[in-house]
């Protein structure tokens, strides 16, 4: 094994963004403490603030339709994927991980919002994690890193089944399969507008000392293998 070879590996690693992992933590618990505020209030349902898909009114769901969900089965449903696949955005910051989810979270609810039924509210963070899905995938064929198309197999043997859930005739009547089909969209849009990170010129100079380093190892055995030392 080449001498450099670790020391690559480290320098060729993109950094976790930290501060987006304890939002992951963060932010799922919220779900269930907005779902118990949900049924210990008055109206028992907060429904109203979903997406109504081609209405006035049901622009409001493009913010609050994620924290949303139907019943507690609902949300322990995407409680999992969602946990999962916020965490693998956040373990690569070639993603732009908060700039994507934020167009992630806008964009595949505006998705719903053009294509949804009408008259129908369409709730849950199942477009969302469609989303995160699909960006995460396309994201590896853009980067072309070793970490993002790592991150792409777990997402893919994980959750492959999502992009099936696209289809009407593979869920039940009452799920919006066009939350799911807005969010693979959106997310395979969004991770085609990723663009590789420029490599840092310290980084590019240390990747050569190593790169250089390594030939001239590799020179002086071979060297050595030639000219074996003879004893007396």
């Amino acid at each position: 094994m080449p001498a450099g070879f670790w020391r690559t590996r480290v320098l060729d690693s993109n950094s976790v963004d930290g501060r987006g992992l304890k939002f992951t933590l963060v932010f799922v618990p919220v779900l269930y403490v907005v779902h118990a505020l949900e049924l210990l209030s008055p109206g028992s349902s907060w429904a109203w603030l979903g997406i109504l898909p081609r209405t006035l009114r049901g622009l409001s769901g493009l913010i609050f339709t994620p924290v949303l969900h139907a019943s507690w089965q609902h949300l322990l449903v995407n409680t999992g994927p969602l946990l999962v696949l916020l965490a693998l955005l956040f373990m690569n910051m070639s993603y732009r991980p908060w700039r994507s989810l934020v167009w992630l979270w806008i964009l595949s609810g505006f998705g719903t919002w053009l294509i949804g039924r009408g008259g129908t509210i369409h709730i849950g963070a199942s477009g969302l994690i469609c989303a995160l899905a699909a960006f995460l995938v396309v994201a590896a064929w853009r980067l072309r890193h070793w970490s993002a198309l790592l991150i792409a197999g777990v997402v893919v043997a994980l959750y492959g089944g999502l992009f099936l859930a696209a289809l009407p005739w593979t869920v039940g009547p009452n799920v919006s399969w066009e939350s799911h089909l807005s969010g693979l969209f959106v997310g395979a849009l969004v991770a085609a507008r990723l663009r590789p990170p420029r490599p840092d010129p310290a980084e590019a100079a240390a990747r050569a000392a190593l790169a250089e380093a390594d030939r001239l190892e590799q020179l002086a055995v071979q060297l050595s293998d030639r000219h074996p030392r003879t004893r007396p």
